[in-house]
């Protein structure tokens, strides 16, 4: 059984950042990825264009070069595949962590392939894995997707979008501008006060001219093979309708870390219960490290500001080894 100073769960940007400051501090380091490097990434659209510039991004100080000030998706593939190979990263992919056991000294870790131990484990699963569901009837239909990748897939086709934020307005003009007749369907009076401020404008144009039509204040009942039932102020409304892309958010993995043991706050926020200035949780050992630590706050940590959460691991770490020494 193999065993390490620390497991990492999660092979994103935060992971990789985690495994960098261990492997540069001398600690012994396994990152676990259920699926291929920086597997949320991968998932985003493929046109996708970051918020963040390219020297936010940036992980150890290794400098992130792209081709316009905030990069595309494609690019930040590259730089953290390049990352993770350069430095000959101890990265295992495509294995699930399917429990941690906590023993009298170490955790047990058992994946779908393996079984390890570590001193540590930092959890870093971000929260892009599980969306957040309508629960309407014919959700399940093929027709409905919760992740978008491609406009090109929705050409002369009639596409319902759902949702108010980056996600969904990035998909409705993408996909208008390839040829989909797009129809908006916002829960609030507006869209999202958080959508990309160079995004914000087109958006608006284009339903103020017709090319986009927005629902607003509205919700979906039914979702049929070919039509979608909303609810409306003015009434139900039903549209014609081929495709629904259901870009309502994400959340992360609450079921894994109550398995593991850590508290959440019992409010709606579900934030987990860790320390800020170690990252360290209720469940000694076992740390935080990115999205994951803003619970339903998704919009809370990102790359740019959670980046730091590896130094302030892999110290205290250290400082702990140090004082098993002196003892």
């Amino acid at each position: 059984m193999d065993r390490f100073d620390l497991l990492i769960v999660g092979g994103g940007p935060i992971g990789i950042a985690c495994g960098l400051e261990a492997q540069k501090n001398g600690l012994s380091y396994l990152i676990v990825e259920k699926g291929p490097i920086v597997n949320s990434l991968f998932n985003y659209p493929v046109n996708m264009q970051f918020f963040s510039s390219s020297e936010r991004l940036e992980i150890d100080d290794i400098p992130f070069i792209s081709n316009e000030a905030k990069p595309k998706r494609n690019e930040s593939l590259e730089y953290y595949r390049r990352i993770v190979t350069s430095n000959k990263l101890n990265i295992h992919l495509f294995e699930k962590v399917e429990t941690i056991e906590k023993g009298i000294k170490d955790f047990k870790v058992i994946t779908n392939k393996n079984t390890y131990t570590a001193s540590n484990i930092t959890i870093a699963t971000g929260f892009y894995d599980l969306p957040n569901l309508l629960e309407v009837p014919g959700e399940e239909l093929p027709k409905v997707s919760h992740y978008y990748k491609d406009p090109h897939y929705y050409s002369g086709q009639k596409l319902a979008v759902i949702g108010a934020s980056n996600s969904a307005i990035d998909a409705a003009l993408e996909c208008w501008r390839k040829g989909a007749e797009v129809s908006l369907i916002i829960r609030g009076p507006e869209v999202g006060k958080r959508v990309k401020y160079w995004v914000r404008p087109d958006i608006m144009n284009r339903i103020e001219e017709g090319s986009i039509k927005a629902y607003y204040n509205a919700s979906v009942k039914k979702i049929r093979e070919k039509e979608i039932e909303l609810k409306t102020p003015e009434g139900i409304i039903i549209l014609e309708n081929d495709f629904v892309l259901a870009l309502t958010g994400y959340t992360p993995n609450f079921e894994f870390l109550e398995a593991v043991g850590i508290e959440l706050s019992k409010d709606e926020k579900k934030i987990p219960n860790y320390n800020p200035e170690t990252m360290e949780t209720n469940i000694t050992g076992i740390y935080l490290a990115g999205v994951i630590c803003g619970g339903m706050e998704t919009h809370k940590w990102f790359i740019e500001n959670s980046r730091v959460h590896a130094k302030i691991i892999i110290k205290n770490i250290l400082q702990k080894k140090e004082s098993e020494i002196g003892n």
